[in-house]
């Protein structure tokens, strides 16, 4: 079995920078950058233009911007292996990493898996249909976009994420329904409040998502009522769910302690998690902002958080 000084598994911003803080600092990271259970680079790679990147005043696309992550984290040493972490053994040290075919023992562990956004099996909004066509679940990610702007749009959801999802597209859409299939708002009051008094937001009770059709984006939402049954198209501009996000987090097998809503619980202003010489970096444990560029931010601070712990364990860097 191999030994690696650190190792980090995922493959996006948090990953990628992580990756490339430490390579400087000659820790000689590798990478399980996963294959099978996702693509490579995290869910920028499933978003067409990303405008809010700094240093990027033309906007890049999601999949341009994680290469260029990844050829930075691989110009300093980073070896990157294109294979998930099917299981982990953090009960001793140094800790035990199994891949799909590659097996490591290592002093520190950067968990950046991220976290999959919650999406509907409805037709229309699948893989290869419109999804990322109209059809998204980050409205503070793609919201501004040309292509949602003074269109009528809808968000799924009934959350408190999902209100601040549809209150920050009022800023661009003509208008924004809130498609709950409840009678009441799950969110908070003061959230809900903010909702109902805004006149370009006008909830849809009752109801439910049946279908999203247009010809190469997204032109119109099929809507059902759940007491009546009656359904009814609408013409739109975009879909966008809010119904929550699942961190990556079960091939950990519960060895660290995590939130109730399964997000990493790391120490205040630090990546340290629960077992010493573990961190979590990027959308894994955090479930307040989710932006690229916070990720990245959290993999600058993983990386210099190992560094340290490995140097306070006298590992040579």
């Amino acid at each position: 079995m191999k030994h690696a000084k650190l190792i980090i598994v995922g493959s996006g911003p948090a990953a990628y920078t992580a990756a490339i803080y430490a390579a400087r600092a000659n820790l000689e990271p590798i990478i399980f950058e996963g294959f099978y259970s996702g693509v490579a680079g995290g869910q920028l790679m499933t978003t067409t233009e990303v405008e809010n990147f700094p240093g990027f005043p033309e906007g890049v696309t999601g999949p341009e911007l994680m290469d260029l992550m990844k050829k930075q984290a691989q110009k300093f040493g980073t070896k990157i292996l294109p294979e998930d972490v099917v299981s982990v053994d953090l009960s001793k040290k140094p800790f035990k990493v199994n891949g799909s075919t590659s097996h490591f023992t290592t002093d520190s562990l950067v968990i950046a898996t991220g976290a999959t956004a919650k999406r509907l099996d409805v037709p229309g909004t699948l893989d290869g249909q419109f999804w990322q066509k109209g059809v998204t679940a980050c409205a503070v990610c793609d919201g501004a976009a040309p292509l949602f702007r003074q269109k009528d749009l809808y968000v799924v959801g009934g959350g408190d994420t999902a209100i601040e999802e549809a209150l920050f597209l009022t800023k661009y859409a003509k208008h924004v329904y809130i498609i709950h299939r409840r009678d009441e708002l799950r969110a908070s009051k003061i959230m809900a409040k903010r909702a109902l008094d805004n006149p370009k937001v006008t909830v849809l009770w009752n109801s439910v998502l049946k279908e999203v059709t247009g010809d190469t984006v997204v032109r119109h939402v099929v809507i059902e009522n759940v007491l009546t049954h009656e359904r009814k198209t609408y013409e739109a501009g975009g879909l966008f769910f809010a119904i929550g996000h699942t961190p990556n987090t079960g091939f950990l097998n519960n060895q660290i302690d995590l939130h109730e809503t399964g997000y990493i619980s790391v120490k205040p202003g630090t990546t340290r998690t629960s077992v010493e010489g573990v961190f979590a970096a990027g959308d894994v444990q955090d479930a307040q902002y989710r932006q690229a560029i916070t990720a990245a931010g959290s993999g600058c601070m993983a990386a210099l958080d190992a560094e340290r712990h490995l140097a306070h364990l006298e590992v040579h860097v």
